[in-house]
């Protein structure tokens, strides 16, 4: 039976973004952000998907072995909230380094939300996209989900970019576990009150 999932952008809207993460060391989650997933995985039964560009590695300056070394200690960190990702997928290619052709799977477009939702049986129809920047925003919109821009990371210079462009999320949220409140109240129609 297909699901609906929350996909959400990694750094800056699931942890703290120092540019070019690649040190598992040096992950840091937002506070509550293990509190916000478990209430969109355990209490709303959404998968979490993490749909991130890393053109770190076509820049040289971190590996595909380091972005999943970091994105395993993220599920780690998460684990006393009694949570994890479900998967975890990233485009490593720049238009500066890569053909048209390699760099598709780019946010804002929506190739990595087609592909997810085909691996993992995803109903997009009341599934959301979470994150900082522009492009995840529009990654969302142009896969018909609807969207909240987090005011972590760049989440506030994003804001005001999008609104130039007359560009609007569904909502803004203070961080992920604002967003998380937001999506449960939209998706339930119920005020949640912790």
């Amino acid at each position: 039976m297909a699901q609906n999932a929350v996909f959400l952008d990694r750094d800056g809207t699931i942890n703290e973004d120092p540019g070019y993460l690649g040190d598992p060391a040096k992950v840091k989650l937002f506070p509550n952000a293990g509190k916000a997933l478990a209430l969109l995985k355990n209490i709303l039964h959404f998968k979490l998907i993490v749909i991130s560009n890393q053109s770190g590695i076509a820049r040289g300056l971190i590996s595909e072995k380091d972005v999943e070394e970091v994105n395993a200690r993220i599920n780690e960190l998460l684990k006393p909230d009694n949570v994890l990702i479900d998967a975890f997928y990233y485009c490593p290619y720049h238009p500066d380094f890569n053909s048209k052709e390699e760099t598709e799977c780019r946010k804002p477009s929506p190739a990595l939300i087609y592909k997810a939702s085909g691996d993992l049986n995803i109903e997009l129809n009341g599934s959301y996209f979470v994150g900082d920047g522009p492009d995840d925003i529009l990654c969302g919109k142009n896969a018909g989900l609807k969207t909240v821009l987090v005011k972590t990371g760049y989440g506030v210079e994003s804001f005001s970019i999008l609104q130039k462009q007359n560009i609007f999320p569904s909502f803004v949220a203070e961080n992920i576990y604002d967003a998380s409140k937001f999506i449960y109240e939209d998706f339930t129609g119920e005020i949640i009150d912790k």
